[in-house]
């Protein structure tokens, strides 16, 4: 399948990600009707929302919210704020939620909501405004049986509490489950900021039991420092691992005996980047990716691996720790190559999952310890993993079509099990 696609599919992720949902379906032999059933969005809201600036002005920004899925559960997906949000965006990303929670077997669908604007641009003031004005255009829609919105590309857990205060004057009581990525102090989980990175690294854990490689010996690199490579490559060195390079936006940095990780997250904090950090080595950022090593966890922004450059990937794992680093095109090559993938859809599902922890102790007004969630995470994690190499195993096809293949089959069960109401 991925050697017809064409090049515009290969760029784009999104036209990539419909044609890996073909090649499951096809694999499941899906009938026509159910797969079209599964591709259409359940619900698109477009609103356009009038704000009042600091300076008097009136501007009108324009938001939308794509519920993809509701078949196995409330819609869950973060919402952005930026200027190069558009729908066709948004409902991709709704779909790639509604796999992501059914891999790993978490009762949410699939949801994404987006706001056209420049962040950077717009005061503190005018930003709760916009983010409480889309709120109660979109208020019908949502809640803690409905949708469950989350943080996403400059959105955070400030943005969520304006979300949940909103809501809750309107429902006129409090309702902290409507949303998560919250404040502790307002109904947030322990553990949610490291659980996107630590999934990461359990799932890679899985993969170096099942080929026989030991986290000592196992050099990594991390392209990304931020939330999600920063998180991961912490645990991971914890963990034994040797991180021998991080690649940043401007630089990588590299030292083959292994980078100081805690050093390296402070000098980043004291002059604005991983550059020039004592006992490294500065490497070109597109460069590194190509180092001889056992992991290599891209966790940054899509299609950083291709046709164009897959054939010079040294590693032995690769651990998607960014939604769609790799293009279709790139995944025929992975195969020949022996490299073992841990798709996007599992490696980075550790956030949605103790997003759902979250939502879940909301809802009981008790709240586990850190502990507790990171133990609950891992039987997550371990379990999808090893449902779905046991899908890879069974029907003959690598690790992400057999992801689909899971992801795919358990929302197909569901609206089988459910009908279709007429």
């Amino acid at each position: 399948m991925a050697s017809i696609l064409s090049l515009e599919q290969e760029t784009n992720p999104w036209l990539a990600a419909e044609a890996r949902f073909d090649e499951a379906a096809e694999k499941l032999q899906l009938d026509d009707g159910m797969r079209k059933v599964l591709k259409s969005p359940a619900r698109e809201i477009t609103v356009n929302i009038p704000v009042q600036l600091d300076d008097g002005r009136l501007e009108v920004f324009t938001g939308y919210r794509v519920q993809h899925s509701i078949a196995r559960g409330p819609g869950k997906g973060g919402i952005r704020f930026s200027p190069d949000v558009t729908i066709d965006e948004v409902r991709a990303l709704a779909s790639w939620m509604t796999w992501k929670c059914a891999v790993v077997n978490i009762p949410f669908g699939g949801a994404k909501g987006g706001v056209i604007c420049e962040p950077n641009l717009l005061s503190d003031g005018e930003l709760e405004r916009i983010t409480r004005r889309y709120t109660a255009e979109i208020i019908e829609f949502l809640g803690p049986e409905r949708d469950v919105p989350a943080p996403d590309v400059n959105t955070n857990e400030r943005t969520m509490a304006w979300i949940m205060d909103t809501y809750s004057m309107h429902v006129r009581h409090t309702t902290t489950a409507v949303v998560t990525g919250k404040p502790l102090s307002l109904g947030g989980s322990r553990g949610r900021p490291e659980a996107t990175g630590r999934g990461c690294m359990l799932v890679t854990l899985e993969a170096l039991k099942r080929l026989r490689m030991d986290p000592q010996s196992t050099r990594v690199v991390i392209q990304g420092f931020g939330n999600v490579g920063g998180m991961a490559a912490r645990l991971m060195q914890n963990m034994g691992f040797k991180i021998i390079a991080i690649i940043e936006y401007d630089v990588a940095v590299v030292n083959q005996n292994g980078l100081d990780i805690p050093s390296l997250m402070a000098h980043r904090k004291e002059t604005g980047s991983v550059r020039d950090f004592p006992g490294s080595e500065n490497m070109d950022r597109l460069e590194a990716l190509f180092l001889d090593c056992e992991v290599l966890l891209p966790a940054a922004t899509e299609a950083v691996i291709h046709s164009g450059n897959v054939d010079r990937l040294r590693c032995k794992i690769l651990c998607e720790g960014a939604n769609g680093p790799t293009t279709s095109v790139a995944d025929a090559i992975l195969a020949d190559k022996g490299i073992f993938v841990i798709p996007d859809i599992l490696a980075n599902a550790g956030g949605v999952t103790v997003s759902y922890f979250e939502w879940v102790q909301d809802r009981q007004g008790f709240f586990w310890n850190e502990d507790l969630v990171n133990e609950r995470l891992k039987e997550i994690m371990v379990d999808s993993f090893s449902a779905v190499v046991a899908y890879a195993d069974r029907h003959r096809v690598n690790n992400r079509t057999a992801a689909y293949m899971v992801a795919l089959d358990r929302v197909a069960s569901a609206i089988r099990l459910r009908g279709i109401y007429a």
